[in-house]
């Protein structure tokens, strides 16, 4: 029998505890350093967090831009999230898995997180190109039922040029996007894409000042 995926979440008293927000936040460091305090992250079977809304599963969402335009693409039937089939993205990752035997509860959790981060953007794109990563905002959504058992950690990825393959099944109808033009298909976009649309311009410009995760 194959063993249950087992996925990184924290208790939804944590997020309630530093302030429980709708949409997107961009008060970074006081949820980082404490949703990865010792102690605070921690794996369960995946069956047991989708329809306990006591739990958030922690989410990388990775924003890939060059030059004011936006890597998009739609969740075709083979996406591991089913509810958001058939949904236009602009963002890249998934749950975080305990893999690699690498140590959870440590003072070089930031290092396991980052590595994790990219390996969930590796099993889906192939980034080929440089590119500069910074934690920008967060994002919660409690008007449905995959948004209040989520948490997404977004990731703005300035790359030095457009050089995205695809390697996953799911993703199709990959391109660069600019704002405007997404916002022309607004109502295909998946719930956290719709919300981070309005805000990509202050996530670029707070990338320069974003959240580093020091890996040393």
């Amino acid at each position: 029998m194959a063993q249950e995926e087992k996925i990184l979440v924290i208790e939804r008293r944590i997020l309630e505890q530093i302030g429980t927000f709708q949409g997107v936040t961009f008060d970074v460091e006081s949820y980082i350093h404490r949703i990865f305090s010792r102690g605070v992250p921690r794996f369960m079977p995946r069956s047991l967090a989708e329809e306990n809304p006591d739990y958030k599963q922690l989410i990388p969402y990775v924003i890939m831009c060059y030059q004011g335009k936006y890597l998009s693409y739609v969740r075709g039937k083979r996406a591991g999230e089913t509810r958001l089939v058939g949904n236009r993205s602009i963002g890249i990752g998934g749950h975080i898995n305990p893999i690699d035997d690498m140590p959870l509860f440590n003072d070089h959790f930031y290092a396991t997180y980052h590595a994790a981060v990219e390996r969930e953007v590796a099993e889906e794109v192939s980034v080929q190109t440089p590119y500069a990563d910074r934690i920008v905002a967060l994002l919660n959504d409690e008007s449905n039922e995959v948004g209040r058992v989520h948490l997404g950690i977004v990731h703005y990825w300035n790359l030095d040029a457009p050089s995205v393959e695809k390697r996953e099944q799911m993703i199709t109808q990959m391109t660069f996007m600019t704002p405007e033009e997404l916002r022309q298909v607004r109502d295909s976009l998946e719930t956290w894409s719709s919300l981070c649309l309005e805000r990509l311009y202050e996530m670029a410009e707070r990338w320069s000042s974003g959240f580093k995760i020091d890996t040393q």
